[in-house]
Protein backbone atom coordinates (compact mmCIF):
# COMPACT_ATOMS: atom_id res chain seq x y z
CA UNK A 1 0.00 0.00 0.00
CA UNK A 2 1.36 3.74 -0.64
CA UNK A 3 0.74 5.99 1.72
CA UNK A 4 -1.86 7.98 -1.06
CA UNK A 5 -4.10 4.94 -0.83
CA UNK A 6 -4.99 5.46 2.54
CA UNK A 7 -8.33 7.23 3.22
CA UNK A 8 -7.90 10.76 4.18
CA UNK A 9 -4.65 10.88 2.69
CA UNK A 10 -3.89 13.39 -0.39
CA UNK A 11 -0.65 13.93 -1.74
CA UNK A 12 0.15 17.36 0.61
CA UNK A 13 -0.26 14.91 3.34
CA UNK A 14 1.49 12.05 1.87
CA UNK A 15 4.67 14.27 1.22
CA UNK A 16 4.17 15.97 4.71
CA UNK A 17 4.66 12.35 6.13
CA UNK A 18 7.51 10.85 3.70
CA UNK A 19 9.47 14.10 5.42
CA UNK A 20 8.74 12.94 8.42
CA UNK A 21 9.85 9.78 7.90
CA UNK A 22 6.84 7.82 7.81
CA UNK A 23 7.48 6.23 4.29
CA UNK A 24 5.22 3.35 4.24
CA UNK A 25 2.17 2.10 5.58
CA UNK A 26 3.22 0.33 7.98
CA UNK A 27 4.83 3.03 9.29
CA UNK A 28 1.60 4.86 10.06
CA UNK A 29 -0.16 1.96 10.90
CA UNK A 30 2.77 1.59 14.03
CA UNK A 31 2.20 5.60 14.52
CA UNK A 32 -0.11 7.74 17.36
CA UNK A 33 -2.59 10.31 16.77
CA UNK A 34 -0.18 12.29 18.88
CA UNK A 35 2.70 11.59 16.43
CA UNK A 36 0.78 12.50 13.35
CA UNK A 37 -1.26 15.52 15.38
CA UNK A 38 2.38 16.65 15.49
CA UNK A 39 2.91 17.04 11.57
CA UNK A 40 -0.53 19.35 11.47
CA UNK A 41 -2.96 17.47 11.35
CA UNK A 42 -5.72 16.83 12.74
CA UNK A 43 -7.14 14.68 15.73
CA UNK A 44 -10.10 12.96 13.93
CA UNK A 45 -8.47 12.60 10.65
CA UNK A 46 -5.21 10.75 12.13
CA UNK A 47 -7.44 8.84 13.26
CA UNK A 48 -8.79 8.16 10.24
CA UNK A 49 -5.73 7.36 8.78
CA UNK A 50 -4.21 5.09 11.45
CA UNK A 51 -7.29 2.66 11.05
CA UNK A 52 -7.14 2.31 7.63
CA UNK A 53 -3.96 1.71 7.73
CA UNK A 54 -3.93 -1.32 10.38
CA UNK A 55 -7.39 -2.38 8.55
CA UNK A 56 -5.40 -2.67 5.30
CA UNK A 57 -2.71 -4.27 6.34
CA UNK A 58 -5.03 -6.69 8.71
CA UNK A 59 -3.46 -5.88 11.60
CA UNK A 60 -5.55 -7.75 14.21
CA UNK A 61 -4.98 -11.14 15.82
CA UNK A 62 -3.83 -13.76 13.89
CA UNK A 63 -2.96 -17.99 15.01
CA UNK A 64 0.06 -19.01 16.80
CA UNK A 65 0.88 -20.75 13.40
CA UNK A 66 0.50 -16.97 11.52
CA UNK A 67 3.25 -15.92 14.07
CA UNK A 68 5.74 -18.89 13.57
CA UNK A 69 5.42 -18.30 9.93
CA UNK A 70 6.73 -14.13 10.71
CA UNK A 71 9.55 -15.91 12.97
CA UNK A 72 10.56 -17.36 9.50
CA UNK A 73 11.54 -14.12 8.46
CA UNK A 74 13.86 -13.23 11.47
CA UNK A 75 17.27 -13.35 10.41
CA UNK A 76 20.29 -13.97 12.84
CA UNK A 77 23.53 -12.15 12.78
CA UNK A 78 26.84 -14.25 14.00
CA UNK A 79 29.20 -11.94 16.90
CA UNK A 80 32.11 -14.13 15.79
CA UNK A 81 32.01 -16.62 18.97
CA UNK A 82 29.86 -19.68 18.14
CA UNK A 83 29.67 -19.86 21.80
CA UNK A 84 28.00 -16.95 22.07
CA UNK A 85 25.98 -17.45 18.97
CA UNK A 86 24.41 -20.42 21.15
CA UNK A 87 23.48 -17.98 24.01
CA UNK A 88 20.99 -16.27 21.44
CA UNK A 89 20.26 -19.30 19.56
CA UNK A 90 21.99 -18.91 16.36
CA UNK A 91 23.01 -15.40 16.57
CA UNK A 92 21.76 -11.51 17.59
CA UNK A 93 18.18 -11.47 16.01
CA UNK A 94 16.63 -9.18 13.74
CA UNK A 95 13.67 -7.41 14.98
CA UNK A 96 14.42 -7.25 18.76
CA UNK A 97 16.63 -4.95 20.52
CA UNK A 98 19.82 -6.25 22.33
CA UNK A 99 20.94 -4.99 24.97
CA UNK A 100 24.28 -5.98 26.27
CA UNK A 101 25.68 -3.84 29.67
CA UNK A 102 28.67 -4.21 32.06
CA UNK A 103 31.97 -2.17 33.36
CA UNK A 104 34.28 -0.04 31.49
CA UNK A 105 36.70 -2.61 29.53
CA UNK A 106 33.98 -4.97 29.53
CA UNK A 107 33.54 -5.65 25.64
CA UNK A 108 30.79 -3.64 24.91
CA UNK A 109 31.99 -1.40 22.45
CA UNK A 110 33.97 -4.32 20.93
CA UNK A 111 30.95 -6.35 19.96
CA UNK A 112 29.09 -3.21 18.77
CA UNK A 113 32.40 -2.79 16.35
CA UNK A 114 32.26 -6.33 15.67
CA UNK A 115 28.50 -6.77 14.43
CA UNK A 116 29.02 -3.94 12.03
CA UNK A 117 32.02 -5.69 10.28
CA UNK A 118 29.83 -9.50 10.57
CA UNK A 119 26.30 -7.63 9.52
CA UNK A 120 28.19 -7.32 5.90
CA UNK A 121 29.38 -10.89 5.47
CA UNK A 122 26.76 -12.95 3.30
CA UNK A 123 24.06 -14.69 5.02
CA UNK A 124 25.90 -18.45 4.53
CA UNK A 125 29.03 -17.05 6.51
CA UNK A 126 26.80 -15.61 9.46
CA UNK A 127 25.83 -12.16 7.81
CA UNK A 128 22.85 -10.41 6.98
CA UNK A 129 24.69 -8.80 3.41
CA UNK A 130 23.86 -5.23 4.25
CA UNK A 131 24.93 -2.25 6.11
CA UNK A 132 24.90 -0.61 9.67
CA UNK A 133 24.17 2.42 11.18
CA UNK A 134 26.05 3.25 14.61
CA UNK A 135 25.03 6.53 16.54
CA UNK A 136 28.37 7.40 18.88
CA UNK A 137 27.73 8.97 22.09
CA UNK A 138 30.51 8.69 24.08
CA UNK A 139 33.26 9.00 20.98
CA UNK A 140 34.17 5.26 21.25
CA UNK A 141 33.86 4.62 17.12
CA UNK A 142 37.32 3.40 16.01
CA UNK A 143 37.77 3.38 12.41
CA UNK A 144 41.07 1.61 12.89
CA UNK A 145 39.50 -0.97 14.56
CA UNK A 146 36.84 -1.76 12.25
CA UNK A 147 39.65 -2.59 9.86
CA UNK A 148 41.54 -4.83 11.90
CA UNK A 149 38.20 -6.88 12.40
CA UNK A 150 37.36 -6.34 8.38
CA UNK A 151 41.07 -7.87 7.40
CA UNK A 152 40.32 -10.61 9.83
CA UNK A 153 37.24 -11.61 7.63
CA UNK A 154 39.49 -11.37 4.51
CA UNK A 155 37.02 -8.27 3.76
CA UNK A 156 38.40 -5.00 1.97
CA UNK A 157 38.61 -2.66 5.12
CA UNK A 158 37.79 0.39 2.81
CA UNK A 159 34.47 -0.99 1.49
CA UNK A 160 33.42 -2.19 5.31
CA UNK A 161 34.14 1.39 6.60
CA UNK A 162 31.84 2.74 3.17
CA UNK A 163 28.98 0.80 4.23
CA UNK A 164 28.84 1.86 7.93
CA UNK A 165 26.64 4.82 8.61
CA UNK A 166 28.38 6.79 11.82
CA UNK A 167 27.16 9.91 13.78
CA UNK A 168 28.26 11.21 17.22
CA UNK A 169 25.05 12.38 19.31
CA UNK A 170 25.94 15.67 21.81
CA UNK A 171 23.05 15.07 23.77
CA UNK A 172 19.76 13.11 24.19
CA UNK A 173 17.70 15.18 21.70
CA UNK A 174 20.61 14.70 19.44
CA UNK A 175 20.38 10.95 19.88
CA UNK A 176 16.39 10.41 19.70
CA UNK A 177 16.67 12.89 16.51
CA UNK A 178 19.69 10.17 15.17
CA UNK A 179 16.81 7.65 15.84
CA UNK A 180 14.50 8.85 13.68
CA UNK A 181 16.63 9.92 11.36
CA UNK A 182 17.76 5.97 11.25
CA UNK A 183 14.94 4.89 10.27
CA UNK A 184 14.46 7.36 7.16
CA UNK A 185 18.15 5.25 5.99
CA UNK A 186 17.67 1.92 6.02
CA UNK A 187 15.67 1.29 3.25
CA UNK A 188 17.86 3.79 1.34
CA UNK A 189 21.00 2.29 2.25
CA UNK A 190 20.34 -1.19 2.67
CA UNK A 191 20.85 -1.33 6.68
CA UNK A 192 20.71 -4.25 8.43
CA UNK A 193 21.98 -3.34 11.86
CA UNK A 194 21.71 -0.25 13.97
CA UNK A 195 24.05 0.25 17.04
CA UNK A 196 23.71 2.70 20.00
CA UNK A 197 26.70 3.08 21.95
CA UNK A 198 26.14 4.18 24.56
CA UNK A 199 21.97 4.13 25.28
CA UNK A 200 21.79 6.12 28.61
CA UNK A 201 25.14 8.16 28.68
CA UNK A 202 23.65 11.22 27.57
CA UNK A 203 20.73 10.52 29.60
CA UNK A 204 22.58 10.27 32.65
CA UNK A 205 24.15 12.61 32.55
CA UNK A 206 21.84 15.71 31.74
CA UNK A 207 19.03 14.26 34.46
CA UNK A 208 20.87 14.12 37.81
CA UNK A 209 19.28 13.70 41.24
CA UNK A 210 15.90 12.26 42.18
CA UNK A 211 13.96 14.86 41.12
CA UNK A 212 14.73 14.44 37.30
CA UNK A 213 14.05 10.67 37.46
CA UNK A 214 10.50 10.58 36.30
CA UNK A 215 11.09 13.09 33.33
CA UNK A 216 14.46 10.94 32.56
CA UNK A 217 12.63 7.84 32.18
CA UNK A 218 9.57 9.57 30.46
CA UNK A 219 11.91 10.45 27.42
CA UNK A 220 14.11 7.63 27.54
CA UNK A 221 11.02 5.49 26.80
CA UNK A 222 10.17 7.38 24.14
CA UNK A 223 13.87 6.77 22.68
CA UNK A 224 12.96 3.18 23.26
CA UNK A 225 10.16 2.69 21.62
CA UNK A 226 11.42 4.68 18.54
CA UNK A 227 14.37 1.73 18.47
CA UNK A 228 11.24 -0.60 18.56
CA UNK A 229 9.02 0.01 16.79
CA UNK A 230 10.05 1.90 13.64
CA UNK A 231 13.69 0.15 13.51
CA UNK A 232 13.65 -3.12 14.60
CA UNK A 233 9.80 -4.08 13.81
CA UNK A 234 8.88 -2.13 10.99
CA UNK A 235 12.51 -2.86 9.10
CA UNK A 236 13.25 -6.36 10.51
CA UNK A 237 17.24 -5.25 11.57
CA UNK A 238 19.07 -5.92 14.31
CA UNK A 239 18.96 -3.15 17.01
CA UNK A 240 22.13 -3.62 19.11
CA UNK A 241 22.12 -1.10 22.08
CA UNK A 242 25.32 -1.04 24.58
CA UNK A 243 24.89 0.14 28.21
CA UNK A 244 26.49 1.69 31.47
CA UNK A 245 25.76 -0.06 35.02
CA UNK A 246 25.94 1.52 38.62
CA UNK A 247 26.95 -0.79 41.25
CA UNK A 248 23.71 -0.69 44.04
CA UNK A 249 25.11 0.10 47.95
CA UNK A 250 22.16 -1.69 48.81
CA UNK A 251 23.16 -5.27 47.86
CA UNK A 252 25.29 -6.81 50.69
CA UNK A 253 25.80 -10.47 48.94
CA UNK A 254 26.09 -11.42 45.38
CA UNK A 255 27.08 -8.74 42.40
CA UNK A 256 25.98 -5.29 43.08
CA UNK A 257 26.14 -4.11 39.69
CA UNK A 258 23.17 -3.10 37.98
CA UNK A 259 23.01 -1.72 34.50
CA UNK A 260 21.51 2.16 34.49
CA UNK A 261 17.67 2.45 33.20
CA UNK A 262 16.31 0.61 35.39
CA UNK A 263 12.91 -1.54 34.16
CA UNK A 264 12.27 0.87 31.03
CA UNK A 265 15.18 -0.85 29.36
CA UNK A 266 14.92 -4.02 30.80
CA UNK A 267 11.27 -4.24 29.70
CA UNK A 268 12.40 -2.59 26.04
CA UNK A 269 14.78 -5.20 25.35
CA UNK A 270 14.20 -8.77 24.37
CA UNK A 271 17.57 -9.89 25.18
CA UNK A 272 19.68 -8.70 28.04
CA UNK A 273 23.31 -9.53 27.89
CA UNK A 274 26.07 -8.52 31.31
CA UNK A 275 29.62 -8.69 29.93
CA UNK A 276 32.16 -9.48 32.59
CA UNK A 277 35.98 -8.74 31.98
CA UNK A 278 38.12 -12.19 32.27
CA UNK A 279 41.49 -12.83 32.78
CA UNK A 280 43.90 -11.79 29.56
CA UNK A 281 41.57 -11.15 26.54
CA UNK A 282 38.69 -13.39 27.56
CA UNK A 283 35.58 -12.20 28.38
CA UNK A 284 32.47 -14.01 29.65
CA UNK A 285 28.76 -13.51 28.47
CA UNK A 286 25.78 -13.49 30.37
CA UNK A 287 22.40 -13.77 29.08
CA UNK A 288 20.26 -13.17 32.18
CA UNK A 289 16.73 -12.04 30.36
CA UNK A 290 15.58 -13.80 27.06
CA UNK A 291 11.81 -14.77 25.73
CA UNK A 292 13.10 -18.04 24.30
CA UNK A 293 16.27 -18.94 25.42
CA UNK A 294 17.52 -20.34 28.94
CA UNK A 295 19.47 -17.96 30.77
CA UNK A 296 23.44 -18.99 30.38
CA UNK A 297 26.94 -17.88 30.05
CA UNK A 298 30.28 -18.17 28.01
CA UNK A 299 33.66 -17.05 27.72
CA UNK A 300 35.05 -15.27 24.42
CA UNK A 301 37.91 -13.52 23.41
CA UNK A 302 38.81 -9.82 22.09
CA UNK A 303 41.68 -9.90 20.47
CA UNK A 304 43.40 -8.00 17.73
CA UNK A 305 40.98 -10.08 15.00
CA UNK A 306 38.09 -9.40 17.12
CA UNK A 307 35.34 -11.20 19.11
CA UNK A 308 35.68 -14.59 18.33
CA UNK A 309 35.86 -18.04 20.65
CA UNK A 310 38.55 -18.29 23.46
CA UNK A 311 41.51 -20.83 22.87
CA UNK A 312 41.18 -23.91 25.08
CA UNK A 313 44.27 -24.55 27.02
CA UNK A 314 45.09 -27.97 28.14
Amino acid sequence: MELEDLDGVGEAIAEKMREAGYISAEAIACATIGELKDLGIGEASASKIIKAARDGLKMGFETGLDILAKRELVGKLTTGSKEMDKLFGGGVETAAITEVFGKFGSGKTQIGHQLAVNVQLPKDKGGLGGGAIYIDTENTFRPERIQQMAKAQKLDPQEVLGNIMVARAYNSDHQMLLAEKASELIPEKNIKLVVVDSLTAHFRAEYTGRGTLASRQQKLNRHMHTLQRKIADLHNVVVLVTNQVMSRPDILFGDPTAPIGGHIVGHHSTFRVYLKRGKGNKRVADLIDSPNMPDGECIYEVSEKGVHDAKVTK
